[in-house]
């Protein structure tokens, strides 16, 4: 097998949609955005008798928190033969460019056979997550199938949105980023999290953008008060709820936005409504469950992914272990 990197983005892209395009987060936009946010990315192909078999995008991280290679929600193989392959082949990059371990979020399932796979790889679970690991997905069916499935209260608070005057409105102009991150600061505010910057939450929207693939959405009373917000990335298969922000408005706006932000992935064609991350004991903070209890009652089903995995190559990596143990105990998790 031969490992190489990929920079023709047709490559990729083709790549990418034939493997059902599972994660925005190996994405060649979601590449184009780490680069403007200057985090040094590869992109690598596995290739067998000059076919493509593999892909994976790598962020090398530099940071406070420690130096290592990061695959977020990848890799993706055809077939698995080719995953020591390129364990071996990071390895030896971690070494050479003195990272002290390499870091995987897989988005594959949380079952013993791949947990066995990553710890016969020397790998051990991470003490922290780096991105969604067990997630809320609603597949896509008919209004009123997905209306049927729904829990009666989200059902209810959809209707009563409307008749109180609710409207939604999508929107991917530029100044969007700046009334999205005014409500968001607020939501921070309130519940006592660290936001993202407004340049970062600027730069993912106009990677995706670019290609037609974000949107904002707004849901606004019928005095112009916006009481609920959400960035919308699309892959041809899923649409995922990655960015939101609310008011504590008597009024249910927010179910009457994720509501009109799930028809328009059944109008993209989409196969799946992917509501992030929810709540999932020891790895996130307590207080998502009432999050959870939010999208859970779209209908839907659970999907665990096996947890974000490390493989040391440095003693060093016990300097960013400790300090995220102490980061997740911060979240309260």
């Amino acid at each position: 097998m031969r490992i190489k990197p990929i920079g023709d983005r047709s490559v990729w892209t083709d790549f990418f949609q034939e493997n059902q395009s599972p994660s925005f987060l190996q994405s060649w936009e979601w590449g184009e955005f780490q680069t403007v946010q200057g985090t040094e990315i590869l992109r690598l192909g596995m290739y067998r008798s000059g076919r493509l078999e593999g892909a994976a995008l790598i962020l090398k991280i530099r940071s406070k928190r420690g130096r290592f290679l990061f695959i977020p929600h990848g890799p993706w193989l055809k077939n698995r033969r080719s995953f020591p392959v390129l364990v071996n082949y990071l390895t030896e990059m971690a070494k050479r460019e003195s990272f002290d371990f390499v870091r995987i979020a897989p988005a594959i399932l949380d079952n013993r056979e791949n947990a066995v796979m990553f710890s016969k790889l020397g790998f051990k679970p991470a003490p922290i997550y780096m991105h969604a690991e067990t997630m809320w997905v609603l597949p896509l069916e008919s209004e009123v199938e997905m209306l049927d499935a729904m829990r009666k209260s989200t059902r209810y608070n959809i209707n009563r949105a409307v008749r109180d005057g609710v409207t939604v409105e999508k929107r991917t102009d530029i100044r969007a980023v700046e009334a999205f991150w005014k409500i968001y600061q607020q939501t921070a505010r309130r519940e006592q999290f660290v936001p993202f910057s407004q340049r970062f939450i600027s730069n993912e929207f106009n990677a995706f953008n670019q290609t037609g693939r974000a949107a904002f959405f707004f849901a606004y009373t019928p005095t112009r008060q916006c009481i609920a917000a959400a960035l919308i990335i699309f892959t041809p298969s899923t649409a995922f709820y990655h960015q939101g922000a609310t008011t504590h408005a008597k009024v249910p706006g927010s179910h009457l936005l994720q509501w009109e932000a799930i028809k328009e992935a059944k109008r993209r064609d989409c196969r799946y409504y992917n509501f992030w991350g929810i709540h999932r004991p020891g790895r996130t903070p307590r207080h998502w469950t009432g999050l959870t209890l939010f999208k859970q009652g779209f209908g839907g089903e659970r999907i665990d992914y096996l947890p974000t995995q490390d493989l040391i190559v440095s003693p060093k990596y016990y300097l960013t272990y400790w300090y995220e143990k102490y980061l997740g105990w911060r979240r309260g998790v």
